[in-house]
Order: structure tokens, then sequence, then C-alpha cells
């Protein structure tokens, strides 16, 4: 594709990025095929390739629109696009680049300024976790459409701090904690059980997904360069083995930390040494899939067939490209994965896309549950707390994270 970027912006870090990223995009369409909002609507402008188009445009100098905004803000981000692309097109970059600069040239309406800011400031923080405890409590009392945001209250069980010779750090500050706390606490007993020490670095907090997908970047890198701080100590002295992941939104953003943070001379280097020492949690449990077998499917409940659905989340297997790893170690621990059609779309969660987009989200879940329930799953997996909480609101099948049930097994057998 050929570029004839504006100069105010020719000369800039994100102006040289798009237009390489720009200049390897071919017309091809591929991505079209692939494109979840583009399958629902079939408006070009609603597919990665319009897009672009519309991004190009608005660096070239065009005049930027709310309707371009719109364009842009119907993108759920899930980058499905780059894994048909064969040109090795970032969009995902180039999306981020693009929100950035219409952002600042068009005005949002005051409802979505302030839709926004409640998510965040609310997402992770401390009234959050009092909000959620009031809503699970609350639950049979809410009305449907809000119920269906709160996942109902689950015990965490009993965690005990084991000391190990192997020990990782796991992320605090999630919504996931106050969501599902059961979801950290099954973590630690099955990584437990193979062996892993968990620790949690005080002052470390969310990844940073929330506010930079929400016209925030610059307080997204403020708390990357938090939990860096935090999570510092303890890989320079050389005390973990790995940060692990187990939200694969939150694991694809601390892998791109030392894209996000390159240009800055403090964090640069770090923050390669921070992406770099991410694993998912599936990649630390895999190597001992052969030693649990026999205690998970001892552990099934009585009468099941270990028949399951694991729904990828797009940052598990466009963003990380993990998914034959997870779908491996189920299979080697003895479940059985249901198929299902248009497992490489997107559910419509999306971190706060169901909330700001409804309509395009309810669509998506609707088609990806028709998919799934086709099979007739004894449950649903994933392992993204944003998937989870979205699929289970839209079925009566149960949606939890494939450790939940690792955990639950190995506890029974």
């Amino acid at each position: 594709m050929q570029t004839q970027l504006a100069e105010s912006l020719k000369d800039t870090a994100d102006g040289q990025e798009a237009d390489a990223i720009l200049r390897k995009c071919v017309h091809c369409g591929f991505c079209t095929a692939t494109c979840p909002t583009y399958q629902v609507t079939g408006n070009e402008l609603d597919s990665p390739r319009g897009r672009i188009y519309l991004i190009k445009q608005m660096l070239e100098g065009e005049p930027v629109t709310a309707e371009t905004q719109g364009h842009l803000d119907s993108c759920l981000t899930c980058r499905n696009c780059e894994s048909t692309c064969p040109s090795g097109v970032q969009y995902g970059h180039l999306v981020d680049i693009g929100r950035k600069i219409v952002n600042e040239r068009v005005p949002r309406s005051r409802t979505d300024r302030f839709k926004r800011a409640v998510l965040k400031e609310m997402i992770g923080s401390p009234a959050f976790n009092l909000a959620m405890q009031a809503g699970q409590a609350l639950r049979p009392m809410l009305p449907g459409v809000l119920a269906a945001k709160v996942p109902t209250r689950r015990p965490a069980g009993n965690v005990r701090a084991a000391r190990h010779a192997r020990n990782v750090l796991i992320l605090a500050g999630c919504v996931q904690p106050a969501m599902i706390p059961a979801i950290d606490a099954a973590t630690i007993r099955v990584l437990d059980a193979i062996g892993v020490g968990v620790r949690v670095a005080a002052g470390s907090g969310c990844c940073g997904a929330v506010r930079f997908h929400l016209d925030d970047q610059d307080g997204a890198k403020t708390q990357m360069r938090a939990n860096i701080d935090a999570w510092w100590p303890d890989i320079e002295a050389g005390t973990i083995d790995a940060i692990v992941m187990n939200a694969s939104g939150c694991g694809a953003m601390v892998r791109e930390y030392a894209h996000h943070l390159r240009h800055d001379p403090v964090y640069s280097g770090k923050a390669v040494r921070v992406s770099d020492m991410v694993r998912d949690i599936a990649e630390i449990i895999a190597p001992h899939a052969d030693a649990l077998r026999p205690r998970v499917t001892a552990g099934l409940p009585a009468g099941s067939t270990g028949r399951v659905a694991f729904h990828p989340p797009c940052t598990l297997q466009h963003w990380q490209r993990l998914r034959p790893v997870t779908e491996k170690l189920l299979v080697d621990l003895g479940l059985t994965l249901q198929p299902f059609t248009d497992s490489h779309l997107c559910c419509g969660s999306a971190g706060t896309y169901s909330v700001l987009q409804p309509a395009m989200a309810g669509e998506l879940r609707r088609r990806k549950l028709d998919a799934i329930e086709a099979g007739d799953p004894e449950m649903i997996l994933s392992s993204n707390i944003g998937c989870l909480t979205h699929l289970q609101g839209g079925t009566k099948i149960p949606v939890r994270h494939w450790v939940e049930l690792v955990d639950t097994a190995l506890a029974a057998g």
C-alpha cells in the first residue's frame, strides 16, 4: 500500500510505525473473512481492510469524523485478522495508533466520556470489589441484564502458602479476584501440586489493558511501570522463574509491555525482560500433564464423560498463539474436547466492549453459544475472565476457567 503521511505525523514515532504497517497491506481481503464485526454487519468499514483505509486517510490529512471514530470503536481488537493475514500486517498496533489520533481530534459525547471514565476508574479498584460483592449478594433481585454481568459467587476454598524451590509471580489487582476469586485459588493449588510456589508482589495491580483500550494510553503505561517496579526486585534477584497469567487478556497485554514502553529510556530494557518472563498457566502445567492425568480422570464427577467445549479467547489464540498448548494440555489431562464451528471468532466480550457495544457483543455471544451448545458439552471451559462471565450470561451450561476443573478433579482424585 502506498502512503503519503501528513507532514505533522511523518517524523513522529506513531507516524513512522503506522506507515511501516500500512505499507505491508496488499488489499487482499483475507481479513474480511475472519472479522467478527464484518460477519455481522457486512459493512466494509467494519472490517480490518476498511478500518485500515480509514486510518490511512486520517494519517494522510483527510478530515476525521465521529463516523470514523465509530468504526474504530466497533473493532473488538481480537486480532483474528492477524492470524489470517498473509502479509504480516500488525493490525492491532495500527488500530491502537488510529484510535489514539482520532480521539485527539474528535470529542466524544458527554455520555460516552462519562461511561469510559467510570469504567477506567472503577474496574480493578477497591470500589469495584465492594460493588461486585454487593452485586453477588443481591444477584437474585437484580434485573436480568445486570445480573448477567455479575457472576455467581463461588467459594475459593483454602489456600496454603507453600514453599517450593520453584516460584512464580501472579498478577494482583485484576477484576478476576473480585469477580471469581476461585480462579486464583485454584491456580495456586494446582501449581502447588506440581511443586511451584506462588507469590504476589506488593504494589502490583491492573496490567493496564482496561485504560489502554479506553482512550487512556498514558494512564495504562503508568500502570505498566508500576507493575515492573513491583516485580523487578524478584526478577533481578532471580527468585522467580516466571510471571504466570491465568487471564489470557492480562497475559497478552504484559507480553506487549516491551512494545508499549520501547521508547521509555528508563523502562524499555526492563519491559523487555518482563515480557520475556510471561507464561500462560497452561505453559507451566503442560510438562506435568502425564503425572496429573490419573488424578484428574479419577476425580471427575461420577457419570461424567469429560466432554467439554473449550472456548479459546482471542487474546490466547490470536494475540499469544497459545491455543494449541492449552487444548493439548486438556486432552493430555484426559478431557474430551467437543469441537464447534467458528471457534476462531470472538465471543463479543473483549474487555469493556460488551458494556460499550452491547448489541454487537450480544449478537456475537449468541452465535458463539449456538455453535457450542449444538455439541451438548457438559461444561464450557475458557481461560479469560471476560469471556467466562460474558458467555455465562447467555447459557445455563456451567462456564469455568479450565484450571478450576483441574483443581476440583485433583482434590477429588
